[in-house]
């Protein structure tokens, strides 16, 4: 995608920065230490593609997760908040378009403390975050939590932390080729139910960046054990006919899994069409989280009985099991609202907290920064999300950027989102070996 640019930093903020200390010392004392922070409110955005005519409220349950953790803290018992302030989440909408991910990033550092739950597709010029100027006139950069990064600028912006962190070592990224890291729990544990997987990929070929994105999940399948029958790209707006050549595919070569990386609405045309050209062979079914959504099952119905979706947390049926998930259920209202974009941004919400909780411990209700934001996050190793004990994810490398390979594996069976594996509900199984290094030479352009 066509790359934005952001204007350079005058010499005058240069000098500043370089005379300023990062850590914000001078405003530390102050209820208004940082820009979106006041004496009573600290103020985050949430930045996601929700309103666009190509996918309406395509990323809406990221909006709404940040919006249930807002609702979940205030609402604690002694007044709530972090650091003595109520949280104010400010919902700024990228609707699919770089300039206005980037738009959104220049309002949100002006306005916010931090952004949590980034969940935009364009965002390829992150430098309006990594270049932000802070309240004491040093560009520290705008702190941002994000759920979903396809753009290599936001994979290996210094200053996002994703809790569930990108395929891409970063440190690779000019390399040919380079390195990823691919998730295979789920593979591993579909080859001891079906020794003979074979299969088709389907690729959403709408951006570089996502089927950049993609391909490191079927190289990592690959390695895992599954024989690559077919690959396709297939625009994610396509129509049920023109998934015929995938399914004829899968027929021709009696294959016995299939992968969607595209949405759910992709996917239920795909199993439409399987239906209709007589696809009898496939016994894996497997689709991207973004399946983990009630629509699947509302519009796809006896279509998709059976398809298997994998989670990264704990699943949102087991509410009553785990209070973390209660929590993110409850405050989104209900089970119907809830789908896994919006679980992970309501855990990447619940990491902002942690890092804020930190910085108040070490100094003080009036000591938040976002130059102590940014290093307390990178001393963060083993966060899991957990609400009164209970975690919505598994120990997660945070500040090392690193890949979690804890999961859980759903599947459709009589309308419903059923956990398979592991059984026990609550559980995640966070096997040493559910990751694998693959190399791929990418075209991953300017960076």
């Amino acid at each position: 995608m066509k790359r934005s640019l952001w204007a350079i930093v005058s010499a005058a903020l240069v000098m500043g920065a370089a005379l300023v200390p990062n850590t914000g010392a001078g405003a530390q004392d102050s209820p208004d230490s940082e820009i979106g922070v006041t004496a009573d409110t600290i103020r985050i955005a949430v930045i996601a593609d929700v309103d666009n005519a190509i996918r309406p409220g395509l990323f809406k349950g990221s909006r709404d997760g940040v919006q249930a953790f807002e609702k979940y803290i205030n609402s604690k018992a002694g007044g709530g908040g972090l650091a003595g302030r109520k949280v104010q989440v400010d919902f700024i909408d990228s609707r699919l378009s770089p300039d206005e991910a980037r738009s959104a990033l220049v309002r949100a550092c002006e306005e916010n403390f931090a952004i949590v739950g980034t969940t935009a597709l364009f965002l390829s010029n992150i430098e309006p975050a990594v270049g932000c100027v802070d309240k004491a006139g040093a560009a520290t950069g705008l702190p941002d939590v994000p759920i979903l990064q396809t753009e290599v600028a936001h994979q290996c912006s210094p200053v996002s932390f994703p809790i569930i962190a990108g395929a891409l070592d970063c440190t690779t990224k000019d390399d040919h080729p380079q390195t990823y890291t691919a998730r295979v729990g789920q593979i591993r544990y579909q080859k001891k139910q079906v020794k003979d997987l074979h299969g088709s990929f389907v690729i959403p070929r709408d951006l570089k960046s996502t089927i950049n994105a993609t391909l490191p999940i079927i190289a990592g399948a690959e390695k895992a054990g599954v024989e690559n029958d077919d690959q396709f790209q297939v625009s994610g707006l396509a129509t049920q006919p023109e998934y015929t050549p995938v399914a004829q595919s899968l027929k021709q070569n009696n294959s016995t899994y299939f992968y969607n990386g595209s949405d759910y609405k992709a996917n239920v045309n795909l199993r439409r069409e399987a239906k209709i050209q007589g696809v009898t062979s496939v016994e894996v079914w497997d689709c991207s989280l973004a399946c983990y959504d009630v629509r699947t099952l509302e519009e796809g119905g006896a279509d998709v009985e059976g398809q298997f979706i994998n989670v990264f947390f704990v699943p949102l049926e087991e509410a009553k099991q785990n209070k973390a998930v209660n929590a993110y259920v409850k405050n989104v209202g209900g089970r119907d609202n809830a789908d896994g974009f919006g679980a992970q941004a309501f855990a990447a919400s619940l990491f902002f907290r942690d890092v804020v909780n930190n910085i108040v411990e070490a100094h003080g209700e009036n000591g938040i920064t976002r130059a102590r934001f940014l290093e307390e996050a990178a001393e963060i190793h083993d966060f899991d999300a957990s609400v009164d004990g209970d975690a919505l994810i598994g120990p997660t490398d945070v500040g090392g950027r690193k890949v979690n390979g804890c999961f859980a594996t759903m599947q459709i069976r009589d309308g419903e989102f059923v956990r398979v594996f592991p059984k026990k509900k609550g559980t995640l199984n966070c096997d040493r070996k559910n990751t694998v290094k693959v190399e791929l030479d990418l075209d991953l352009g300017s960076t």
